[in-house]
């Protein structure tokens, strides 16, 4: 019996606590607040939506469908404007690293950066943070400049990478996929 594949839907306000337990659990020292998710989450809606926020949800145990009542493995976020998209997040739980995940939930972010006409598309990764990375690289996003003690309260440098025409990006979905926490801001 295969393992369920998680589903990827919409992020709302009930998933704003089990991302929360998520992010906590994969970053401690730097995670984001509920606050920070419900001002993002202000802007995902309506005509004049500039964020895409998705979660990544494994059906629940007793079989049901996904959207709502399983549990949540990933979740990423865009804000986009003008023509430039900024990946604000994008993690996936341990468990499900090496399964696709990172790779859907990326593609996911792309095709909203396609649909919000976004030229390009930035990100900050922590330097540290080999694994994510390489899937950023097999994406197509290049290397740009650093910021110097970014992600706090460790001080540690995020590594800047862009990635140019995202409508016209090679999204294959690689074996052996990321996680990553792509920017944490605390303003």
């Amino acid at each position: 019996m295969t393992a369920p594949t998680a589903v990827l839907r919409e992020m709302r306000w009930w998933d704003i606590e089990p991302v929360l337990a998520l992010e906590h659990e994969l970053f401690p020292d730097d995670a984001w607040s509920a606050g920070m998710f419900w001002s993002e989450l202000a802007h995902a809606r309506g005509p004049q939506a500039t964020r895409r926020y998705v979660v990544a949800e494994l059906p629940s145990d007793s079989g049901s469908a996904a959207g709502g009542t399983g549990r949540i493995v990933g979740y990423a976020g865009l804000a986009a404007a003008g023509d430039l998209g900024d990946v604000q997040t994008i993690a996936a739980a341990k468990d499900q690293w090496g399964t696709g995940l990172g790779a859907r939930l990326l593609t996911e972010l792309l095709r909203a950066a396609t649909a919000f006409e976004c030229a390009e598309v930035l990100l900050e990764v922590r330097v540290d943070n080999t694994r994510a990375q390489r899937l950023y690289e097999r994406f197509g996003f290049e290397p740009i400049g650093f910021r110097r003690g970014y992600y706090q309260p460790g001080n540690v440098d995020a590594l800047v990478m862009r990635l140019t025409d995202p409508a016209h990006t090679k999204t294959e979905h690689p074996e052996n996929s990321e996680h990553t926490e792509s920017s944490e801001s605390n303003g």
